[in-house]
């Protein structure tokens, strides 16, 4: 096999960069003490289904419980069912319950975490007031309950397009906190990876915003285990984390800046949810061993060849970063073939998946260079990329 690729650029030139060596990269399947690490996972699409845009949902149940075995495999936990599995971009709430029992299940027979998300999209249609959501809420809360996962209070579109003010989210949320059984995860998710969540909290402006997230949790601290925030701001992640009460926890969904917001300022850290770490997974788990061992140094090498391969992922449209999870997750033999629910495998060009195959290759991420150098030619080739 050759040591070099050729990679399309936009002027339609070509260049060839150095294959890496493949790493063989240890396994921690018994997790780590000094931080808690979920990776949120993509399903795998039925290449044999009707995944067109607007169709329901067909997976491929064994390569998608596979891959979440890979991730326990690394000792990371599985945020199941969240935007990463695409949730309000083509993964329906059948699909979503059947993944959320199934993975919940598979997750007890490793021993590993799961936590799940419940929000309110198996309502059809707008809702039509505040108690219809909350009941909408407090439905999938018992449903994920049930299946023994711990709960992810994901961001309601419907909540966001009914609520007129912060009250009315403080009105939703602490009813719905009020009866869960158990701590839970509460995730605010920024308009960068939902448009349609502009304004969340009662206000565009993210002072104020914050301040009521803040108050709900003040109030509800004893059923908050941890916030979840996706605003790809580090510093605001850093203001956040020093206001939470004791004992709640700031799991980070900043997909650019993990490595510094995960190592902390030495009063104060994050632990880790991240679509990122599902793409990273080997990587992030050498990182975290370290970190484990106190030895900084080793955490910050590990992790420092992931960060342009991440950040690659999640540029803007920042909602497309799951084409790039899942194309990573085909160029390494996790799944048969790069198709998507709804479709989604549309959702960044060709030259697009040509950088993340590069980036793979220089975080030494890909694990059987052969196979990724023959499917990235495949790719061209369905693309009219010819040399």
């Amino acid at each position: 096999m050759s040591r070099t690729v050729a990679l399309p650029e936009a002027d339609g030139g070509w260049r060839e960069i150095e294959l890496a060596e493949p790493r063989v990269w240890a396994d921690h399947a018994g997790g780590f003490q000094k931080r808690i690490a979920f990776a949120a996972a993509h399903v795998v699409a039925d290449p044999r289904g009707e995944n067109v845009p607007g169709a329901p949902a067909a997976i491929d149940w064994d390569a998608t419980l596979t891959f979440r075995s890979h991730l326990f495999r690394y000792g990371l936990g599985v945020a199941e069912a969240m935007d990463t599995a695409q949730r309000n971009m083509g993964l329906d709430w059948p699909a979503t319950s059947e993944l959320i029992t199934r993975s919940a299940a598979l997750a007890r027979s490793h021993g590993a975490r799961i936590a799940s998300g419940a929000g309110t999209d198996h309502l059809i249609g707008p809702a039509s007031d505040l108690d219809e959501i909350t009941r909408a809420y407090l439905e999938q809360v018992e449903f994920v309950e049930g299946a023994g996962s711990q709960v992810i209070v994901m961001a309601s579109r419907q909540l966001a397009a009914v609520a007129s003010s912060a009250e009315d989210y403080l009105k939703v949320y602490s009813s719905v906190l009020s009866q869960v059984s158990r701590p839970v995860i509460l995730h605010w998710l920024g308009e960068m990876f939902d448009p349609q969540l502009n304004g969340y909290w009662g206000s565009a402006d993210i002072p104020a915003a914050t301040r009521t997230f803040l108050s709900l949790i003040a109030e509800h601290a004893a059923s908050v285990d941890g916030v979840k925030v996706s605003l790809l701001s580090a510093d605001h992640e850093r203001e956040l984390r020093a206001a939470l009460p004791d004992g709640v926890r700031l799991y980070t969904g900043d997909d650019y800046n993990y490595p510094e917001l995960i190592e902390g300022d030495g009063t104060h850290h994050s632990d880790a949810l991240l679509g990122a770490f599902a793409a990273i997974a080997p990587a992030a788990a050498a990182a975290l061993a370290a970190l484990d061992e106190d030895d900084v140094e080793t955490y910050r090498r590990e992790m420092a060849p992931t960060v342009p391969l991440s950040r690659h992922v999640f540029a803007w449209p920042t909602y497309y970063y799951k084409t790039g999870i899942a194309f990573l997750a085909w160029l390494n033999g996790h799944q048969d073939g790069f198709v998507m629910v709804g479709g989604l495998q549309a959702g960044r060009s060709t030259l697009h998946l040509a950088r993340v195959f590069e980036l793979a290759n220089e975080a030494r991420l890909l694990t059987d260079p052969e196979l990724a150098v023959h499917r990235l030619g495949v790719a061209f080739a369905l693309a009219g990329l010819v040399r």
